[in-house]
């Protein structure tokens, strides 16, 4: 081949970014039943309020969901206001999280997703954590920070499957990247359709339970957009 028809070499980031996701695909994944712990975290500033009162009538389900697979532990995370963010204790029982999320007010502020990134990594070097969910509508960040954190989080094994509300188009761009990153997923869904963000919040849970094989084989049972999550996270078709 002359040097003319060569193909170009790749560059630097593009091969360091490669070598990485090898890396990650090679992270062992979680496999059968047992104790899943699922940080669940969202943004409670002004414009999520609608949200949250959504997110609060369908969290039971996440436990039904689970209930012949293994047992569900639950951690409620969320920011506000200046610089406020919290942390419950990891909660076993529907009535623990609903009480928890009830006592919480969505308060105006900027986003603050690199302390929950940060915040899961620290609890899984305690214990590991089996998946993050974030549900938001914006993000006001430092990109190549959040996509770093998430990095590491994919080399620790912890998933983050982030849910967009919205249009916010710095959200739209960064949000695929942590899932990426992270090994988990990022989909969009619509606040009209709580039964759709029901189904997707059941299936997170499923997989910190019970592993990706529980993830594949929930997901053949339901419709709607559950396939298309389990698609980025096993590399099945949807």
């Amino acid at each position: 081949m002359t040097e003319k028809h060569r193909p170009p070499a790749p560059t630097p980031r593009a091969t360091e970014i490669d070598a990485f996701l090898r890396k990650l695909a090679a992270t062992p994944a979680r496999n059968g039943a047992g104790r899943g712990r699922l940080l669940f975290a969202m943004d409670a500033t002004a414009s999520r309020e609608p949200s949250w009162k959504q997110a609060m009538g369908i969290q039971a389900a996440m436990f039904q969901e689970t209930a012949a697979l293994g047992t569900l532990d639950i951690q409620l995370a969320w920011y506000r206001g200046f610089g406020e963010f919290e942390a419950s204790p990891w909660l076993a029982s529907a009535d623990a999280l609903l009480a928890r999320m009830g006592e919480v007010r969505c308060l105006g502020g900027q986003t603050q997703i690199e302390r929950v990134l940060s915040h899961a990594a620290a609890e899984t070097k305690v214990n590991k954590v089996n998946a993050v969910v974030f549900v938001g509508d914006c993000m006001e960040e430092d990109a190549d920070r959040l996509c770093h954190l998430a990095g590491q989080l994919g080399l620790l094994g912890v998933p983050v499957f982030l849910f967009h509300e919205g249009d916010d188009a710095a959200a739209a761009r960064v949000f695929p990247q942590i899932a990426r990153l992270s090994g988990g997923a990022c989909l969009r869904f619509d606040a009209s359709s709580p039964r759709q963000l029901r189904d997707l919040l059941s299936a997170v849970a499923v997989f910190a339970v019970g592993g990706r094989k529980a993830l594949q084989d929930w997901s053949g049972r339901r419709g709607g957009r559950v396939p298309e999550l389990t698609h980025q996270v096993t590399g099945s078709r949807p």
